[in-house]
């Protein structure tokens, strides 16, 4: 059975196809794919998928074909899809300012046979756009889909560049959203300042994720913070831990703090350790 590939639309959309035909495909080309309604365009991002992503695939019965690898005229045809969805996004904002509600347009997408017209928005709470979206259907004469998105899809669909100097990582590889907690921030010593550590979209960075393992499985050396000590005749307390530099940061009761080696508070006498509460 032809492996699955993971291919991601232009909406964002993630979809999963089997290469039955045996086509020379790579990651990042360019390949016209059968959908629920028609044909789109979409771009290569893996050539096989989890067991998970794998499973999921077969509950849902629905098997959909690879057409072809894109040609010279559907790339060409591609490039004036955005003409056309500049002139959507016109036509959008000139019917929304006939209604109460306020949304802001984020991204106007055409699927690439043209049988669907997405629109991606934001507003304050939920809208009831029933009667709008019906009269944007009888103007372009297709099916219409409003999405409203969240912080994080508006940065990735508006783009930009991080506090680091580069393009938003959701902007450019990274294909999924991963849950980013605050104790991430803790783990690594960057819970002090949460506007440092948040995006322009409010929440906190992505990249926050990607050293988390690296930092969980160095700080199994480390004591727990809270763990009670004895440093040169004071008791003293383990209040921060610098990870990267091996280094365990102690505080005594009068506010004195002293920076010592890992290898130096090995050898120190311990007071008492905290209870971790289990979750």
């Amino acid at each position: 059975m032809p492996d699955f590939i993971e291919v991601i639309f232009r909406t964002g959309r993630i979809g999963y196809y089997q290469n039955t035909k045996g086509l020379n495909i790579q990651p990042e080309d360019i390949i016209v794919v059968e959908v629920e309604r028609g044909d789109d365009i979409a771009q290569v991002i893996h050539l096989g998928i989890n067991e998970e992503e794998l499973d999921a695939q077969v509950l849902t019965g629905k098997t959909l074909s690879i057409r072809r690898q894109a040609n010279s005229e559907d790339l060409e045809k591609m490039k004036n899809l955005s003409y056309e969805e500049d002139k959507a996004a016109k036509t959008f904002l000139g019917v929304l300012d006939h209604y109460p509600f306020e949304m802001k347009l984020i991204e106007t997408i055409y699927q690439f046979d043209g049988n669907k017209l997405t629109f991606f928005f934001t507003a304050d709470g939920r809208i009831d756009f029933r009667n709008f979206v019906r009269e944007l259907a009888n103007i372009f004469k297709t099916r219409i889909e409003l999405h409203q998105t969240t912080g994080r899809d508006e940065a990735r669909r508006l783009g930009g560049f991080g506090m680091c100097g580069k393009q938003y990582c959701c902007g450019s590889f990274l294909k999924r959203f991963n849950q980013v907690t605050i104790k991430m921030a803790k783990d690594q010593n960057l819970a002090g300042n949460l506007t440092k550590i948040s995006g322009p979209c409010g929440r906190l960075l992505c990249c926050l994720n990607f050293e988390e393992d690296f930092y969980v499985e160095e700080a199994k050396g480390f004591p727990l913070v809270g763990t009670l000590v004895t440093y040169q005749n004071t008791k003293m307390m383990v209040f921060r831990l610098n990870v990267l530099a091996k280094k365990v940061m102690l505080a005594s009761e009068e506010g004195i703090i002293q920076e010592i080696d890992l290898d130096e508070f090995s050898r120190l006498p311990v007071i008492s350790v905290p209870i971790l509460e289990e979750c």
